[in-house]
């Protein structure tokens, strides 16, 4: 198992590392057949090696390759748990996927070698991220996504807008990253050590309430910048300037999952801390209504699915937050599958449409990109909380367990069950936009099907969207049963649903909701596309300004302040202070240069002088 868990770690490194250095010299379609094994590849090891696992007979591993930091006491070690198998197999699995519809998609590009090169990089530092059995593994592996995320949200960099998307994402989640620095400086100076083992095994007992707050806060704000909650989530709608698999990696296997992820790891120490959960599980509300609102009056396709992953990202921090970490990672898996499949499918549609993205210049597709239609139909479906769709499952269960906790977590629910039709009602929109009524394409627009190496990708994905839920349902619970040693090794208490006839009312009201949001979106946008270019629908549109005012803040006013520092305190007092020093020194040398004439007799004269100072100072002092 130690052997399979290495290499299933270190194939996508391989493959980038030669694509970084080969890439470019292999013709198409190699370097993505390269890519596309190596990620199938680990997936199929971390399969064989997770078998043990998902069978009950090995309830952890430890593989560990060498020490890394003796003074932390730091290894480069990795933990193979049902939640390390559980995310391992989401991030190969829907990983491998996504490279073999890019070896269609990117056909063509100039820096083919290089694209597949950055995708097995990302795979690599996702794998390294939820494997790392300590903080400081987990560290390098957030780190390294922060990379990989930069270096494909900006990989068609001649274009402005793209290289600023890659650049604002790595900025805002270096604010992020600086919480979860704070944080592992407080954990390594209470247990003096990064280790799961023992920062979890010793958190009871060493960890008060305030401590255990101010921890768990920090690593919120790592986390909000990585899963784009509020109000940290402004550069995910704008990473969708990278090429459409890339959108879907981050989406659906790697980066936005990551945040959710640390949250459930690190349970034990927001149970310490129920001020934290609690905030975790009301940011996570907040960002699911706020970013629902804004996706139904979005116009690009894939802002609007940028929006929904922001939204149903909420809805994980629900669960996580109201200690329903089994319900969250459920959610986490089944989002995998129908989110990639919605951008698999959107790049299908910008593909066939010649990189037309306004849905307002789509129209009528379904006849003339069936498989794409049909696919995404199902996701369409299951992110709208329809049985026996895998969304339903999974969103049902968190907002059971948060309306099961009553008092003011009843609120909560109502903001998740509001939002759920809110979901509704924009993807039913998207889909008549872009594939209902008449076409609306512009002169010399001809749209096709993709070709089957794009298309064998979404239906796979599109049964996974069927069946994904199946599960973990109230009549099987069988990720349940799973995953709880991975949260009970670490003393995590996990919070269930409620029992008897509430859940089945429960869904009842979610279906509901989920029809009405359809039903709604479909009276609205089935014969026409309305205007709504004006009042609250433009408010919608840009996104309340909060990018607005965002520039405006920290942009203009950042670039105001820097210019001042540089004409006021760099130039005035940096510079000043050094071109002061070279003043004063010039100022001495000139007093002094006189007493160099370069006469002998001058300095004989200097000599003689100095002996008889000294003899007559020696004298006075009794020398003699």
């Amino acid at each position: 198992m130690e052997t399979l868990i290495t290499l299933a770690l270190l194939l996508p490194l391989a493959g980038f590392t030669f694509l970084a250095f080969f890439g470019t010299r292999l013709p198409e379609p190699w370097p993505g057949v390269i890519a596309t094994t190596t990620a199938g590849l680990s997936f199929v090891l971390a399969l064989i090696a997770g078998l043990d696992v998902i069978g009950g007979g090995t309830e952890r591993l430890t593989v560990t390759w060498f020490e890394w930091l003796p003074a932390l006491g730091v290894e480069a070690s990795f933990l193979y748990d049902p939640l390390s198998v559980l995310m391992t197999l989401v991030v190969t699995g829907v990983g491998s996927l996504i490279h073999a519809y890019s070896i269609g998609y990117m056909h063509g590009d100039e820096r083919y070698g290089r694209f597949f090169a950055y995708m097995n990089l990302f795979l690599f530092s996702m794998l390294t991220l939820v494997t790392g059995s300590n903080f400081a593994v987990l560290f390098v592996g957030w780190e390294l996504v922060g990379l990989s995320s930069y270096l494909l949200i900006s990989f068609w960099f001649e274009r402005p807008t793209a290289a600023a998307a890659g650049k604002k994402a790595f900025v805002v989640n270096r604010i992020g990253d600086v919480g979860f620095l704070v944080a592992l400086m407080l954990i390594f100076n209470t247990f003096g050590t990064l280790a799961f083992d023992a920062v979890f095994g010793e958190a009871p007992a060493a960890l008060g309430t305030g401590l255990a707050t101010g921890i768990t806060l920090m690593l919120l704000l790592g986390a909000a910048g990585k899963s784009a909650q509020l109000p940290l989530y402004v550069w995910l709608p704008d990473a969708m300037e990278g090429p459409t698999p890339v959108s879907a990696l981050i989406h659906a296997a790697t980066m936005v999952t990551a945040g959710v992820y640390m949250v459930a790891r690190t349970g034990i120490l927001f149970e310490l801390a129920p001020v934290s959960a609690g905030v975790v599980a009301t940011v996570g509300a907040a960002t699911a209504l706020f970013a629902a609102t804004i996706a139904v009056a979005q116009f690009d396709i894939k802002r609007v699915l940028a929006y929904s992953t922001i939204s149903q990202l909420g809805y994980m921090f629900m669960g996580v937050g109201a200690a329903a970490h089994v319900a969250g990672v459920f959610h986490l898996m089944t989002h995998a599958f129908f989110k990639a499949l919605l951008f698999l499918g959107a790049g299908s549609v910008i593909h066939g449409m010649a990189g037309q993205q306004d849905m307002r210049k789509m129209g009528g597709l379904a006849r003339v990109m069936p498989w794409t239609f049909a696919t995404m139909a199902v996701a369409w479906l299951a992110i709208s909380g329809i049985p026996p769709f895998a969304g339903f499952w999974s969103k049902d269960e968190i907002l059971a367990v948060v309306f099961g906790r009553g008092g003011g977590w009843t609120v909560l629910w109502a903001i998740g069950l509001f939002t759920a039709l809110l979901t509704a009602f924009y993807m039913t929109r998207m889909m008549w936009m872009t594939f209902g009524g008449k076409a609306r394409w512009d002169d010399g627009v001809h749209p096709h099907e993709s070709p089957r190496v794009m298309v064998v990708p979404l239906a796979v994905l599109g049964v996974l969207s069927v069946v994904g839920g199946l599960i973990n349902t109230p009549f099987k619970p069988t990720l349940e049963h799973f995953l709880e040693p991975a949260f009970e090794a670490f003393h995590v208490h996990l919070a269930h649903p409620p029992e008897g006839a509430t859940p089945w009312v429960l869904a009842f009201v979610s279906i509901a909701a989920g029809l009405i949001g359809i039903a709604a979106a479909t009276a609205r946008y089935r014969s026409r596309v309305p205007d709504e270019e004006r009042g609250a629908w433009k408010l919608l549109n840009r996104g309340y300004y909060v990018d607005d005012a965002y520039a405006a803040a920290f942009v203009v006013g950042g670039g105001a302040a820097a210019r001042w520092a540089a004409a006021s305190f760099d130039q005035k007092g940096i510079d000043g202070a050094v071109n002061g020093v070279a003043r004063l020194t010039g100022a001495v040398a000139r007093r002094l240069r006189p007493l160099q004439t370069g006469f002998v007799r001058s300095y004989a004269v200097a000599v003689l002088v100095g002996t008889v100072g000294l003899l007559a100072w020696f004298m006075t002092r009794g020398g003699f």
